[in-house]
């Protein structure tokens, strides 16, 4: 298939300025390739069909003003198809908004250009671009009235980019901006709040907030007050005109009551591709020419993670869900390793810590799992904690002293230990729990693909902080890592957890309390005896034998990848 050419070529990227108008990395400007501005545009309901100059539309950050121009060149198609000579109805069709001054005048100055090229008179494209195009913080100004449209790629601006004032102003002013929300999940607040009755808004972003947590304040508001329409994936399709590492979907909100969510996958950005899913994802049929189209019954109530990709998935965990208790409910127990503030300090091989016995650990590390197997590197910390929780007496313990105080002025500015610099210069950001790393436990690299990585500690070492660990004093360790590495685990993962950067998966803590699995005296004895077997020998457990620990009917689980050591 070939690439629709450009329709309309970017601008210049602005140069900065003062202030709040910033050079466009900074301020979150990325441009949307045409194909996807077109793609959205229809999702949007935004089309040639409709009598558009009689609706309006808003872009609440056109930066480089693509989906300007292109829902303007549908308008003027649809005003003239009707035959209204009046041009003045075309006024209040599109509001635009756009902070930093350098691309609003060089966008305002390119729509006049474009209106004149249409046929428009001098004096209507110079009175319709100062309707249109409005230059404010949109977060800030005094933009009123509903829209029936609003579409764009909103900025996509983390907080340390912010300051201060403005991040305070922001969250004083938007209640979805908790936690550590980007400037995009404001946008989505205000941007809902001018969507008229029936209206839609579209926007192409990160989907972090339909998982993270600090987008929780907006999947509530968006489950109360109105309904999600449409999401398309659409990692790893080339949508913009420069490369961004965040997992990006495209999503429709509407102000309605919730129905079904159509749900896709876009497998890239070309024009005939895009035009053949948005034709199946506005369809009302339901015939099977949209096989690539998933049907959600609703994403979650209320402020849990939303589960959004495909109907076979969803149907697995929520029936895994009814089922079982979370991996902690059957009497495991999930943590993350240790954190130290200081790693330069705190973690050496372990033969070169010349230190007290008690006062060092050997330690694992995210390169110590390989394969799913331990191999330990050699790699030691040092422990200012004493068994009870309680910092040490740095005088009972000389050579941790002479070991930790020619740092004392490094460690005592980390954030850790500011609150009493002079009493808690030598912690680490986490307590150590010394008998932790004589426990058996299972260890889980953050980011390390679909989860075959996790691997077995028979007692010995300490986790790092980028390890997550799981104990349990009811499962067979054995056996649980055979069900989390035969699918288990990237199962539930996948579907609550956001991808990062080349399409990894994160293995956190927070999504592996979400895995389901029986309680452990609920497995049968035969069954008991295979996990740890397949455990002890490296190897996974075919579909079939999951189905019938978890009690579910033969095929339910054919979705998960894998059927090695079937």
């Amino acid at each position: 298939m070939s690439i629709q050419p450009t329709l309309f070529p970017p601008p210049p990227r602005p140069a900065a300025t003062v202030g709040l108008e910033y050079a466009a990395k900074a301020r979150g400007a990325v441009f949307t390739r045409q194909p996807v501005v077109d793609f959205m545009l229809d999702l949007a309901g935004y089309t040639p069909g409709q009598d558009l100059y009689r609706a309006r539309l808003l872009e609440p950050s056109f930066g480089g003003g693509r989906f300007v121009l292109t829902a303007a060149k549908r308008l003027l198609r649809t005003w003239r198809t009707n035959g209204d000579q009046d041009d003045s109805v075309l006024d209040p069709a599109i509001r635009a908004v756009e902070l930093d001054r350098t691309t609003f005048e060089a966008f305002r100055a390119q729509l006049v250009r474009f209106l004149l090229a249409e046929g428009l008179p001098e004096f209507s494209a110079q009175r319709i671009a100062r309707c249109w195009l409005v230059k404010e913080d949109f977060l800030d100004g005094g933009l009123s009235g509903e829209f029936d449209v609003i579409v764009g790629n909103p900025p996509y601006v983390r907080q340390e980019n912010m300051g201060p004032e403005l991040l305070a102003r922001y969250r004083g002013s938007y209640s979805t901006m908790v936690g550590r929300a980007d400037l995009y999940v404001a946008f989505f607040e205000r941007s809902l709040d001018l969507l008229a009755p029936d209206g839609r808004l579209c926007f192409i972003c990160s989907d972090a907030w339909t998982k993270n947590d600090y987008g929780r304040e907006l999947r509530r508001l968006v489950s109360g007050r109105f309904a999600l329409r449409t999401y398309v994936d659409m990692y790893g399709v080339g949508a913009f005109e420069s490369d961004v590492s965040a997992y990006t979907s495209i999503t429709v909100v509407a102000r309605a009551a919730q129905g079904v969510v159509r749900a896709a996958k876009a497998e890239c950005a070309d024009a005939d591709h895009l035009g053949e899913l948005g034709r199946m994802l506005t369809s009302t049929a339901s015939d099977a020419g949209q096989a690539r189209v998933g049907s959600v019954p609703h994403p979650a109530r209320g402020t849990g993670p939303w589960l959004l990709r495909g109907d076979r998935q969803l149907d697995a965990i929520r029936d895994l869900e009814g089922r079982c208790g979370t991996v902690e409910e059957a009497g495991c127990k999930v943590g993350i390793g240790v954190a130290t503030g200081a790693d330069k300090v705190f973690v050496r091989p372990f033969a070169d810590l010349d230190v007290e016995e008690s006062r060092r650990l050997p330690l694992a590390v995210n390169r110590d799992v390989v394969r799913g197997e331990l191999s330990w590197t050699g790699q030691g910390v040092l422990n200012p904690w004493e068994d009870s929780g309680a910092l040490v007496d740095l005088g009972a313990y000389p050579r941790l002293a002479a070991a930790l105080v020619p740092h004392r002025e490094r460690l005592a500015r980390r954030h850790t230990a500011r609150r009493d610099p002079e009493r808690l210069w030598h912690k680490t950001i986490d307590r150590i729990t010394p008998s932790l790393a004589w426990r058996p436990k299972l260890l889980v690299p953050d980011m390390r693909g679909d989860g075959d990585a996790i691997a077995y500690d028979p007692g010995g070492l300490y986790p790092h902080h980028n390890l997550y660990f799981i104990t349990s004093e009811e499962w067979d360790l054995r056996a649980l890592q055979t069900v989390l590495r035969s699918g288990i685990a990237k199962l539930f993962v996948e579907a609550y957890a956001v991808r990062i950067g080349g399409g990894f998966l994160r293995f956190q803590a927070q999504y592996l309390r979400r895995i389901r699995v029986p309680a452990w005296s609920a497995v049968a004895p035969a069954d008991r005896a295979l996990l740890s077997e397949a455990g002890a020998a490296g190897v996974k457990v075919g579909n079939g034998v999951l189905e019938r620990v978890y009690g579910l009917s033969r095929g339910s689980l054919g979705l998960m990848e894998g059927e090695a050591g079937k």
